[in-house]
């Protein structure tokens, strides 16, 4: 052995330590897109929005309902995609109906019903107060 460091040889212990040396293996490089890929999939079942308080109180009914004051419209939104990956879409129906619910009390409405399909995560209702 010449003057340089002394660098031990694999699965024999070190003489100053008396500890075997670690390996670092590195990870493939396509091993990274791939863990993301399955992460990023993995959060489109979480769900994002929860229902404010009064929300839970304000029906939602399929078409405009009768006897009732319209409160105005809300448009609401949400991500309907991460990293190109679609979300799935009755989740996305789900937060957008919960957004609307939450929107509904401060309008005085207590019912909202959706005036379209949702497109790209963004849905608009109309808000009422009812005679109950």
């Amino acid at each position: 052995m010449s003057g340089g460091s002394h660098r031990p040889e694999a699965g024999r212990e070190h003489r100053s330590t008396g500890r075997r040396p670690v390996a670092h293996m590195h990870a493939p490089s396509w091993l990274r897109p791939l863990v993301l890929l399955v992460a990023v999939a993995s959060v489109g079942g979480c769900t994002w929005v929860h229902m404010a308080p009064g929300a839970n109180a304000v029906q939602v009914s399929a078409a405009a309902p009768t006897g009732c004051e319209k409160r105005g419209e809300v448009e609401v939104g949400v991500k309907h995609s991460i990293a190109f990956i679609e979300r799935n879409d009755l989740r996305v129906r789900e937060e957008l109906e919960t957004l609307a619910r939450n929107e509904a009390p401060p309008l005085g409405a207590d019912t909202i019903h959706p005036l379209g399909e949702p497109s790209r995560g963004s849905q608009r209702f109309a808000a009422w107060r009812c005679a109950r």
